[in-house]
């Protein structure tokens, strides 16, 4: 039986949403945003150069077809990309209304966000008084720190020093739908911390809040405090039977790289692999030999988006896309025949726009397996249906197969 591999490279759009007018960072609409194309142009201009030099090189990817997939999207250009595409190549737009992981995880495996999402104000304190005092007593802390919007690594700077001091929790958020809490693995303890966002993640999800996310850290105040690699996310139950769930009530076997247990809150997912991007593409890289037949892969690169994107790091971000793309070698070497592997994300984060939060956008959806095809525009979930025909298993979405 085929196999099918979906591999979503987050935060990594190609421009022209149609409904791009409707989303913001800070006062500016995201309409005309391009994460692809913007930083191919950055580096042809030589804006990119720390840690790297010149234009844009992902040949693996563009020979699959990612500069046909940024022209499907927009009339925006990716300088000294071009390749006659030898794979499946196209662009989707997302319908939910949210340009966050879950909604484009959700909607990629075949299931759009029916809610609106609930988010906390931009104000000090962002969060209710009433949440604070539950953070506190489920944790046996006297209080709380910050409860306000930040980054999660200058918060630690901010509060780091403190918490230690109180054993408070770290409290903070974003423009995403989602609660943060930090603390210091060793002094608050990590059990501690992912059993404080288990007990929370309830009372948040019943206000439509997405997730809890746990981020533990490590340090001290004279050399400075570290996030882990530690992190685990609450999230919200996916609203409907998913792709993963399709595929395990086939009998198939469903495995899941990267932080995708975590955003589908392990529904119809067989085994988990975690780990920093470098690791996980060696995990991605084993479980291409060892997957059954007829098994599903979810994998999730995260790094894209947590360590470029939203710090709109542009020669981070080429960076990370050049090291990418050097190893989808080793996945073609390890395919089977009849294997599908789609490169896909699950929403933009362009570096070279205004603001740090996501951007809305369309995403390239390249293939392997198929050979040369053209696919055009198509919906999220589109995906989810191509990979159940693949599979030959039942397609419970509204989703239309472009194989």
């Amino acid at each position: 039986m085929s196999r099918a591999f979906l591999i979503v490279m987050d935060s990594v759009g190609c421009g022209g949403a149609p409904d791009a007018d409707q989303f913001f960072n800070g006062d500016t609409p995201d309409t005309g945003a391009n994460t692809l194309a913007h930083i191919a142009q950055a580096c042809a201009d030589g804006q990119a150069e720390d840690g790297r030099t010149g234009p844009l090189r992902v040949p693996n990817l563009d020979a699959l077809g990612l500069s046909a997939a940024i022209a499907v999207a927009s009339d925006d250009r990716a300088p000294h990309l071009g390749a006659q595409p030898q794979g499946l190549f196209g662009a989707a737009a997302e319908v939910s209304q949210g340009k966050d992981t879950p909604s484009g995880h959700w909607e990629l495996a075949g299931v759009p966000v029916p809610w609106d999402w609930g988010y906390f104000p931009k104000t000090e304190p962002s969060f209710p008084q009433d949440i604070m005092e539950l953070t506190a007593k489920l944790c046996g802390a006297g209080g709380t720190l910050a409860n306000c919007h930040a980054s999660g690594t200058q918060v630690i700077d901010d509060f780091g020093a403190q918490h230690v001091k109180t054993g408070w929790p770290i409290c903070y958020t974003s423009v995403d739908s989602v609660m943060q809490i930090a603390a210091h693995e060793d002094h608050f303890g990590l059990d501690r911390l992912l059993q404080l966002c288990q007990d929370l993640a309830p009372t948040l999800h019943a206000m439509k809040i997405g997730r809890v996310i746990a981020r533990p850290f490590v340090g001290n105040e004279v050399d400075g405090f570290t996030r882990t690699l530690n992190r685990h996310d609450y999230a919200i139950a996916p609203p409907a039977p998913t792709l993963c769930d399709w595929a395990k009530a086939a009998g198939r076997k469903v495995y899941a790289v990267g932080k995708i247990g975590d955003i589908f809150s392990m529904q119809g997912i067989d085994e988990v692999r975690k780990g920093a991007d470098v690791t996980l593409f060696d995990h991605l890289c084993d479980v291409m030999e060892e997957a059954a037949d007829g098994s599903f892969t979810f994998a999730n690169f995260v790094e894209f988006d947590s360590l470029y994107g939203h710090r709109r790091d542009v020669s981070g971000y080429a960076r990370h896309l050049e090291w990418f793309d050097a190893q989808i070698s080793r996945l073609m070497e390890r395919a089977r025949p009849d294997d599908l592997i789609l490169f896909t994300a699950d929403h933009g984060n362009d570096p070279t726009w205004v603001g740090t939060d996501h951007t809305r956008e369309m995403v390239p959806v390249v293939g392997y397996g198929v050979g040369a095809r053209a696919i055009g525009r198509v919906a999220f979930v589109d995906v989810a249906a191509s990979i159940a025909d693949h599979l030959e298993i039942e397609s419970l979405g509204a989703g239309k197969s472009f194989l």
